[in-house]
C-alpha cells in the first residue's frame, strides 16, 4: 500500500492492528501503532481499539488499560475492546467496572458489549448483576443469538439451570455455542440424562457440533452406570471423524477411565499414539492412577522417556498420585530434581502427598517447605497429611502460619476442621467456625459440610444440627455427616428420620449417605428396616457399589443373616480390600472359620494384599472355629509374607484362640513373650477365658493386670467375682466386692432399647 503511494486511514490502521492481535504479532503491531501516531491518529478511536485489542490478546492487559486511559474516547468500539480484553485476561471485576463507567458516560452499549459483560457475570457467578445486565439488553433492544447465548450461559454457570433452559427454549435462532452452553450447564449441574437428551435433539435438528459440544457430552457419560451411553457417543464420534481431534480423543480416554473401563481407555490412547503431545500421555497416566493401576502408570512414564518425549508437570503429578512405594517415589523424585520440576507447585504438591500417603510425614513436610510459592490447595493438602498421621498440633501451627500470608478458602477450612475432629476439640472447632462465619463462608456447602462433620464427630450433635439447618442447600456430604454423627452417638432413630427427610426433599443420595445409615441399622439390629433400605438401594442401582455393598455385608452380618450377607457380597461388581475384609469378618462373627479362610484364599488369587484389619478377621475366624494350627500359621504369615507388624488386637485374637481351646498356660506364655506391652484388651481376653474354664489363679493375675491398666474397669472385678462364685469361694467374692467399694468402682447398670416401631418406610 505504501509502495503504491496510498496513505492508510484510521480504518486501515485499526484493521492491521486487529490482524496483528489475531496473529499474536505484538512487535509488528507496535511498529504499526507508532506509524499511526506519527500520522496523527493517536486519539482516533478505531486505532486505539486495535492497539487495545493487540495488547489484551497478548497477555499485556496493563498496557491495554494504559492506552485506553491515556485519552478517553467516546467510541463504543474502543470500550468494547477494553471490556472484552478484561474478560479474556480474567479481569472480570474490571470488566464490570468499565461497563459501569461506560453507562455513566451515557454511551449506548451494543450486543458485543453485552456478550462480554454477561460472560464476566457468568465467570464470577454474579447472577443478580447478570439479571441487571439482561434488563439493559431489553431496554437497548440488543438481543441477538450471541447475547441470548451469553444469557443462557450466565444462568447456567450461576446455578439457575431451570432459568437457563427457559431462556434457551425461547431463543428463535440457536447456534453451536448456545447448544453447547445449555449442554455443559446441565452436565455441571449433574443432570447428565437431560444433557444427552439435548444433544440428541441437536443432532436431530442437524445443528453443527464442535469439539466443545462433544467434550461436554463425553463428560456426561464419564461414570460407571453410563457405559452404554458412552459406547453410543463413541460410535457417533468415530462416524463423524471427531476422533481425530486430540481434545476429543483425550476426553474419550478420560471418560472410559472414570467409567472404570481402563482397558477401553488404553485402546483409545493407542489409536492416538502417533501424537507426541505430552498432555495426552499425562491423561492416560492419570487414568491408570485413578483406577489403582500404579504399575501401568509408571510403565507408561518409562515409555515416554524411551520414545524421547519429555514428561511435563501433569505427567509427574499423575505418577506421584499413583505411587504407593516409597523407594520408587524417591527415585522419580530425584529425576524431577534433575530436570528442575520439583519446585513446581503442582509437582511439589503431588510429591509431598505421595510421601504422606507412604507414611513418611517428615519428608512430606520437607518437600512442602521447599515449594517457593504455596497456594490454598497445597496448604490444605499438607494440613490433611498432618491430620491423617495424628499430627493435629502441627496442622494448627501450619494453619496459623498460613493466616499471615494467605486467606484460607473453603478447602483449607474443611481440612483444619478435620484436625479439630481428630482432637475431638469442640473449642478449636468453634474458633474455626467463627473465622468461617466472619469470612462469609459459614454457610457455604463445603465448609458447612465440614462443620457438620466436625461437630458430629465431637459429639456436639445439637450444634451439628443447627449448622445443618442453616445451610441454604443440603447436599449428600452434609447429610451423611449428620447421619453418621447420629449413628455413632446412639441416636439411631434420628439417623433414619433424617434420611427420610433427604428422600422427601429430593436430595441426591449416594454411597456416602447410605453407608453410615446401614451402619446405624446394624447397631439397631433392625433387619426389617435394613431389608427395606436394601430394596431402595437396588432400585437406585447402588447395590453393586463397593462401598454400599461392603456396608450391606456388615449390616446383614450384625443382624444375624449370613445368607443375605453372602448374597450382598456376590452383588458387588468390583471387590476391593474393604469388601473382602467385611465378608471375612462376617463369617468369623458367625463361627464359620472354614468359609472365612476360603474367602481369604479367593482374595489372594485375585491379587489383593491383606492389611492389618484383614488379619484381625482371619485370626478371629480361626478362634471361633477352634483352628489353632491355622491361627498360628496366619499370625506368623502377617510379618513374614506381608511385612505387617502384629498389634495388640492381633495378640488378643491369638490369646482368644488359645483360651477357647483350653490352652490357658500357653495363652499366658504367649502374652509374656509379646515384643510389645500387652494392653487391657489382651489381659481382658485372657480373663474371659479363665472365667469359661474356671481357672481362679490365672484369672486373678489377668484381673490384676486389667485393674492396673484401667482402674475404673468394672468388668474385671465382676468377671473375677463370678469366677470365684462359680468355685464357691464366697470369701474371695466378698473381698472383691469390698475392693470395688473402696476404689469407688461401680458395676455399670444394665439397660435396653425400646425402638420406635413407627419409623418411616423407604420409598
Amino acid at each position: 500500500m505504501h509502495f503504491f503511494g496510498y496513505k492508510p486511514n484510521d480504518i486501515t490502521y485499526g484493521s492491521v492492528l486487529s490482524a496483528c492481535a489475531a496473529l499474536q504479532a505484538p512487535i509488528f503491531g507496535e511498529q504499526v501503532y507508532a506509524l499511526a501516531i506519527r500520522n496523527g491518529f493517536y486519539s482516533n478511536g478505531y486505532v486505539r481499539a486495535g492497539m487495545i485489542d493487540l495488547f489484551a490478546k497478548n497477555n499485556r492487559f496493563d498496557y491495554a488499560l494504559k492506552v485506553f486511559y491515556d485519552v478517553l474516547c467516546e467510541n463504543v468500539v474502543c470500550w468494547n475492546s477494553i471490556i472484552s480484553g478484561a474478560v479474556k485476561n480474567g479481569e472480570n471485576l474490571v470488566a464490570l467496572d468499565l461497563f459501569g463507567q461506560m453507562c455513566r458516560r451515557f454511551l449506548l452499549p451494543d450486543s458485543y458489549t453485552f456478550s462480554s459483560v454477561l460472560t464476566a457475570c457468568a465467570t464470577l457467578e454474579q447472577i443478580e448483576i447478570g439479571k441487571g445486565v439482561q434488563g439493559w439488553v431489553i431496554k437497548c433492544c440488543a438481543k441477538d443469538v450471541f447475547v441470548e447465548t451469553a444469557i443462557v450461559d450466565m444462568y447456567s454457570k450461576c446455578g439457575d439451570i431451570n432459568e437457563a433452559v427457559k431462556k434457551f427454549s425461547r431463543m428463535p435462532v440457536r447456534n453451536v455455542v448456545s447448544w453447547t452452553a445449555i449442554i455443559s450447564g446441565l452436565v455441571k449441574r449433574g443432570d447428565f440424562m437431560s444433557a444427552l437428551k439435548f444433544f440428541k435433539e441437536m443432532r436431530k435438528m442437524e445443528e453443527e457440533t464442535n469439539n466443545f459440544t462433544i467434550t461436554s457430552v463425553i463428560t456426561a457419560c464419564a461414570r460407571p452406570n453410563m457405559i452404554k451411553e458412552a459406547f453410543q457417543i463413541h460410535n457417533w464420534i468415530l462416524k463423524t471423524g471427531f476422533s481425530l481431534d486430540p481434545v476429543v480423543g483425550a476426553a474419550l480416554v478420560n471418560m472410559y477411565a472414570k467409567a472404570h473401563a481402563i482397558d477401553l481407555s488404553e485402546m483409545v490412547f493407542r489409536e492416538m499414539e502417533g501424537l507426541k503431545d505430552p498432555r495426552i500421555w499425562a491423561i492416560m497416566i492419570s487414568s491408570f492412577a485413578q483406577n489403582q493401576s500404579s504399575q501401568r502408570a509408571i510403565g507408561l512414564l518409562q515409555r515416554m522417556l524411551q520414545e524421547g518425549l519429555r514428561p511435563d508437570k501433569f505427567c509427574f503429578s499423575s505418577v506421584f498420585s499413583a505411587i504407593d512405594c516409597l523407594n520408587l517415589g524417591r527415585q522419580i523424585h530425584c529425576y524431577t530434581v534433575k530436570i528442575g520440576l520439583d519446585l513446581d507447585l503442582s509437582v511439589g504438591s503431588s510429591l509431598f502427598t505421595m510421601y504422606s500417603k507412604c507414611g513418611n510425614i517428615e519428608d512430606s513436610y520437607k518437600v512442602f517447605e521447599r515449594i517457593p510459592i504455596r497456594d490454598n490447595i497445597s496448604c490444605a493438602s499438607m494440613i490433611s497429611g498432618f491430620t491423617e498421621h495424628g499430627y493435629e498440633d502441627h496442622a494448627f501451627e501450619l494453619f496459623r502460619d498460613m493466616l499471615s500470608k494467605l486467606r484460607p478458602d473453603q478447602m483449607t477450612l474443611t481440612a483444619i476442621l478435620s484436625a479439630c475432629s481428630g482432637l475431638h476439640s469442640v473449642k478449636k472447632g468453634k474458633e474455626i467456625h467463627g473465622y468461617a462465619f466472619r469470612g462469609g463462608m459459614g454457610t457455604e456447602a463445603l465448609v458447612g459440610g465440614g462443620l457438620v462433620n466436625m461437630y458430629s464427630k465431637c459429639g456436639a450433635l445439637e450444634s451439628a444440627r443447627k449448622v445443618f439447618d442453616m445451610l441454604p442447600e443440603k447436599d449428600p456430604v452434609s447429610c451423611s455427616s449428620l447421619i453418621s454423627g447420629y449413628a455413632q452417638n446412639g441416636r439411631l432413630e434420628e439417623a433414619i428420620f433424617l434420611f427420610h427427610e433427604m428422600l422427601m426433599s429430593n436430595i441426591t443420595t449416594d454411597s456416602f449417605t447410605i453407608s453410615p445409615l446401614l451402619g446405624a441399622i446394624a447397631l439397631m439390629n433392625r433387619l426389617d428396616i435394613g431389608t427395606q433400605l436394601h430394596a431402595h438401594i437396588t432400585k437406585m442401582g447402588l447395590d453393586s457399589d463397593v462401598s454400599v455393598g461392603s456396608s450391606l455385608v456388615t449390616m446383614y452380618s450384625k443382624c444375624g443373616s449370613i445368607e443375605e450377607c453372602s448374597k450382598a457380597f456376590d452383588q458387588i461388581e468390583e471387590l476391593d480390600l474393604v469388601s473382602w475384609t467385611a465378608m471375612i469378618a462376617s463369617y468369623a462373627q458367625h463361627g464359620k472359620g472354614a468359609e472365612a479362610l476360603k474367602i481369604y484364599e479367593q482374595m489372594g488369587r485375585r491379587g489383593i494384599r491383606p492389611d492389618s484389619v484383614t488379619f484381625v478377621g482371619i485370626l478371629s475366624a480361626c478362634s471361633r472355629a477352634n483352628l489353632v494350627e491355622e491361627g498360628y500359621f496366619h499370625f506368623h504369615a502377617m510379618k513374614k509374607d506381608f511385612g505387617i507388624e502384629p498389634t495388640n488386637r492381633h495378640y488378643a485374637c491369638m490369646v482368644d484362640l488359645l483360651g477357647r481351646s483350653g490352652q490357658l498356660k500357653e495363652a499366658e506364655k504367649f502374652i509374656r513373650s509379646m515384643p510389645i506391652d500387652p494392653d487391657v484388651l489382651v489381659w481382658a481376653t485372657l480373663l474371659a477365658a479363665c472365667k469359661i474354664h474356671g481357672d481362679v489363679e490365672l484369672g486373678k493375675i489377668a484381673a490384676k493386670r486389667v485393674m492396673e491398666l484401667n482402674p475404673n474397669d468394672d468388668g474385671a472385678y465382676v468377671s473375677l467375682s463370678n469366677i470365684c462364685a462359680d468355685r464357691g469361694q464366697w470369701e474371695e467374692v466378698l473381698q472383691i466386692r469390698n475392693l470395688m467399694k473402696g476404689t469407688g468402682v461401680r458395676k455399670e447398670a444394665a439397660w435396653s432399647f425400646m425402638w420406635n416401631t413407627n419409623l418411616p418406610p423407604f420409598p
